[in-house]
């Protein structure tokens, strides 16, 4: 058997000659790899941003009337204990490690309590996190069944303690999509603000 290339300046100059042979053909079938993402890669696995709903001012909003800007999308509720506003901090901390790219972001509070959550709660809710780059969703029963449905987000509304409370058990993740409602990602409650951040400037840079 042929021993394998091991020495340093031999591996150099074969990776410049394949550099100058990829210059050579115009760098076609030459792409490296590309770098992993952080978070979970869902690109092609689930639908465009898509919904209409009301916004934290009361009024009708479209999804198509949000392209522009990446929007990191969250279903929870204002009565959440501690997932939610753990979460919520989470996405702001996002916002701050992003810098300038920060105004090409928004978070999008998508409640699964319509019923508690008027327009008015979730504006004081999302405004407390940020209210520059922050924005409350709500709508008819119907409408938030079917945005969950499309990206397949569990809820459930528990049993009422005795003064009529409750609370609604509901998945966490955080949907990413790019600047044209493209879904391109994944966060879980496992990735740290600073690996969202991460892939959230790729997506801005280098949007699909």
């Amino acid at each position: 058997m042929h021993a394998l290339i091991t020495h340093a300046p031999v591996r150099r100059r074969l990776a410049a000659l394949g550099l100058a042979l990829c210059a050579a053909l115009g760098g076609a079938g030459c792409s490296q790899r590309p770098e992993p993402w952080q978070l979970t890669d869902v690109s092609g696995h689930l639908p465009d941003l898509g919904f209409t709903l009301t916004d934290d001012d009361g009024q009708p909003v479209a999804a198509e009337a949000l392209k522009g800007r990446a929007s990191l999308v969250y279903f929870g509720y204002t009565h959440c204990p501690d997932v939610c506003p753990e979460t919520m901090g989470r996405l702001v901390q996002v916002i701050g490690k992003l810098g300038s790219d920060a105004a090409k972001v928004r978070i999008l509070f998508v409640t699964v309590d319509p019923a508690r959550d008027t327009p008015k709660a979730l504006h004081d809710y999302v405004a407390a996190f940020d209210a520059q780059h922050a924005r409350g969703l709500t709508g008819t029963d119907a409408q938030i069944e079917r945005v969950a449905r499309d990206y397949r987000v569990a809820y459930q509304m528990e049993k009422r303690d005795p003064n009529g409370n409750y609370e609604v058990t509901h998945s966490s993740a955080v949907y990413i999509f790019d600047a044209r409602n493209h879904a391109r990602l994944l966060a879980t409650d496992h990735d740290t603000p600073d690996d969202i951040a991460r892939d959230v400037r790729r997506i801005i840079e280098h949007p699909s």
